[in-house]
């Protein structure tokens, strides 16, 4: 199975977003953040985690850009009990397993929109607040479109 992980590949994130997502963290769309904003949510730093910001779900901040990857089931797992926690306490779901149903909802639709898509392949969201609600819109570069220079290099260069 594929998730997406957040990437950067500038500081630019920690002077756009109120609350920027780490480095490497597992990430969602997570647009239900915004279900119930209006046109008077949309300023500042809020309105532009709501134009185009990935959720991650260790910090619960915002990203630009993901990238897809593997996640082993035991990591899924624990993401799922993660994002189900914060359902309770941020958002008052009445429990944990009231919760982890959505939560597991959120996870596979993520998961679906990376199943297709090769290692590397960086994903962005775009949103807009229409009548009928959130509309979220995904674009993807594929690793063969990007620059070199854009992939996280994993280990050290000094082996």
């Amino acid at each position: 199975m594929k998730l997406a992980r957040a990437i950067h590949f500038d500081e630019s994130d920690q002077y756009v977003f109120a609350n920027p997502a780490r480095t490497g963290e597992w990430c969602i769309s997570g647009g239900f953040e915004f279900s119930d904003w209006t046109e008077g949510d949309l300023v500042g730093k809020q309105r532009q985690a709501f134009a185009n910001g990935w959720l991650g779900l260790e910090t619960f901040g915002r990203v630009t850009f993901v990238a897809v990857t593997q996640i082993e089931p035991t990591e899924l797992a624990e993401l799922e009990v993660a994002l189900a926690e914060h359902f309770v306490t941020t958002y008052g779901a009445p429990s944990i397993d009231a919760a982890r149903p959505v939560a597991r909802e959120e996870l596979f639709h993520m998961a679906d929109l990376c199943e297709d898509h090769d290692p590397n392949t960086l994903l962005t969201v775009a949103r807009e607040l229409t009548e009928a609600g959130v509309n979220e819109a995904f674009r993807l570069i594929e690793p063969d479109e990007a620059e070199l220079e854009q992939f996280a290099i994993h280990g050290s260069l000094d082996e």
